[in-house]
């Protein structure tokens, strides 16, 4: 018999199944046709900054001279957890060396907080819309997302403490909250962190607190992190990642904190079964620490300057209607579409202006139930103010052609 014929009766996983395409990464492969003819693709479905990495980072990858590149230690090395307690301490956190864990980007964190806390079947509860990537990990560990709504009219608020408290039960193990929130933008007040911290205190939960875009507040409202909530300090767990603060997506360097000793212990567990977390990023890392306020500041500036742009020109499309972001570098649009995915595959299939087009990630991705956000997209304002405004005229092009149709 045939080996090929034999291969066609095997059966891939369940969970492979239930695994949700990235609304960030789906439509890649028609981005990349549409740029093998010759269209000039505006990529605004995903966070990857054209801000230069601060020269120190740079410096450091230039400047390698070791002549073995070694597993570095599964927690990560000691000298980049040091160097990280003394940018925690500017914003009001206090922490050890020994409470900072290097993980493998901010993703392998939030994974390596799910497998470490959850088991299968056991709930998390998340705003929706929230980081795609939070559900996909949650069904990676065998664990079941519970959500609580937030509406695109109102700026992404949070609702009422109830609805949390209405999703709670006896599998409830913890809350994930992203603040400065991915995709939204929205930062939540020190009154709702308060309220979280009180339920996650009544209930015994854990908290897990993506603080990857602390850096970007465009409000004059303080950042809260979880480590500033009284009475929890046992029960949070924080991501982080340099990825976005330094414009180092591709080095994969993140952390997963926490006081809680029993947490770490079993997150080291999974640390020691990968190994190692990489090393040449963590030495590009390290040095980027020491980036100069000035070069973050110039981000902030620049980063803000983008949002007041963006926002404002999607406004003045007719049908598009766009809040405005507090932090991070997302926003979440609604169009006069029906399906935003397909109008999403459409602009990279179908359509161009003068040779150009557009890439969007599709709002739906972003909600636990994806009949929800059928009407709306993320965009990342990580490109510079020139090319955000084609990307805007190109926007509003493929409407009037889409709806014409």
């Amino acid at each position: 018999m045939p080996f090929s014929h034999i291969c066609t009766d095997m059966e891939l996983s369940q969970r492979s199944h239930n695994m949700p395409e990235s609304p960030i990464r789906k439509l890649a492969k028609y981005a990349d046709a549409a740029k093998r003819n010759g269209v000039k693709v505006y990529h605004l479905n995903i966070g990857q900054p054209d801000i230069l990495t601060p020269e120190c980072g740079l410096e450091a990858a230039r400047n390698l001279d070791r002549k073995i590149l070694e597993y570095s230690p599964s927690q990560g090395h000691l000298s980049l957890r040091t160097k990280l307690v003394s940018y925690y301490a500017e914003y009001g956190i206090d922490l050890s060396p020994d409470e900072i864990i290097i993980t493998t980007g901010g993703s392998e964190a939030v994974m390596f907080a799910y497998m470490a806390c959850l088991d299968p079947g056991d709930e998390i509860i998340v705003t929706d819309p929230s980081y795609a990537n939070y559900m996909a990990f949650a069904i990676s560990a065998g664990a079941v997302v519970k959500s609580v709504k937030t509406n695109i009219e109102d700026g992404f608020r949070l609702p009422p403490v109830e609805e949390f408290e209405k999703q709670i039960t006896p599998k409830t193990k913890a809350i994930l909250i992203c603040n400065p929130n991915n995709p939204t933008g929205y930062l939540y007040t020190r009154n709702e962190m308060r309220q979280i911290r009180d339920i996650v205190r009544k209930h015994n939960l854990f908290l897990f607190s993506d603080e990857v875009y602390r850096d970007f507040i465009y409000t004059k409202a303080p950042y809260i992190s979880a480590f500033h909530l009284e009475g929890i300090e046992q029960n949070v767990v924080l991501i982080d990642s340099v990825s976005k603060r330094y414009s180092e997506c591709g080095i994969r360097i993140g952390a997963l904190i926490t006081k809680n000793k029993e947490v770490r212990e079993a997150v080291m567990k999974f640390c020691q079964a990968r190994l190692s977390p990489p090393l040449i990023g963590q030495l590009i890392a390290e040095a980027s620490v020491s980036t100069p306020h000035e070069y973050m500041e110039q981000v902030y500036d620049e980063y803000l300057d983008r949002r007041n742009f963006l926002v404002n020109e999607l406004n003045k499309i007719d049908g598009v209607f766009s809040p405005t972001p507090m932090g991070a570098f997302y926003t979440m649009v609604k169009l006069p579409v029906d399906d935003a995915e397909k109008f999403c595959e459409w602009c990279l299939t179908d359509f161009q202006y003068n040779g150009e087009t557009i890439m969007m990630a599709p709002g739906n991705g972003f909600y636990t139930d994806p009949g929800e956000g059928r009407d709306q997209v993320r965009m990342a304002y990580v490109l510079n103010k020139e090319d955000l405004g084609k990307a805007i005229v190109v926007l509003r092009k493929a409407l009037e052609a889409y709806n014409s149709k």
